[in-house]
């Protein structure tokens, strides 16, 4: 039995030291401003993706036929963002996405690249692995190059796993405030914000 203490003590503390969503929401046009200067991180949910299809037969994050994508709405969604973030002049660094076709697909249209990154996505669910976000939590707390903002294109249950409720719907950010040893979420914004958020 006590080798699952360490464990269980691990994942303790891991939930109680993960950052709460701020008690009152942004305006996006204040968190724009933000943005402008540089030094946080955007995390985003992919945009909208088709629910009658799934992933339960992938075979690899390369074969696209066996995951859920995106839908047309979706795309034009991400582009949209894209288009809106580059017309508020927000400054973009390193571009990092999980490695599913639905969250590259994503920072590809929105942003024109994206790096595979296992970490956005989490570990496996297992025993031993009490922290599978770990990876996770490192890259939210690493502040991006100066006067740059670095995003992650990923999935709902990553971050709420690490922010906690709610969850983000798809093409939401959250805005992230990386410290070095943890992070803060600042506020969160809808994908058809990004429009209004002069």
């Amino acid at each position: 039995m006590r080798p699952v203490l360490p464990r269980l003590l691990a994942l303790v503390i891991a939930l109680i030291a993960a950052p709460a969503w701020p008690a009152e929401e942004m305006a996006p046009a204040e968190a724009v401003a933000l943005l402008r200067g540089g030094g946080y991180i955007l995390y985003f949910r992919h945009v909208a993706t088709d629910f009658s299809q799934n992933d339960a037969k992938m075979t690899s994050f390369e074969d696209c036929a066996t995951q859920r994508n995106l839908t047309d709405k979706g795309r034009a969604d991400a582009r949209a963002i894209g288009a809106a973030i580059r017309e508020l002049g927000i400054p973009i660094g390193k571009v990092r996405a999980s490695p599913f076709c639905r969250t590259i697909e994503t920072a590809d249209l929105a942003f024109g690249r994206a790096e595979p990154a296992a970490a956005g996505r989490g570990g496996p669910p297992q025993p031993e692995n009490p922290d599978r976000y770990a990876a996770l939590r490192r890259l939210l707390a690493s502040p991006p190059a100066r006067g740059t903002n670095d995003v992650i294109v990923s999935h709902g249950n990553p971050f709420h796993a690490v922010a906690g409720p709610p969850y983000l719907a798809e093409g939401e950010a959250a805005v992230v405030q990386p410290t070095g040893t943890g992070f803060r979420v600042i506020t969160r914004i809808k994908g058809d914000e990004w429009a209004i958020a002069h």
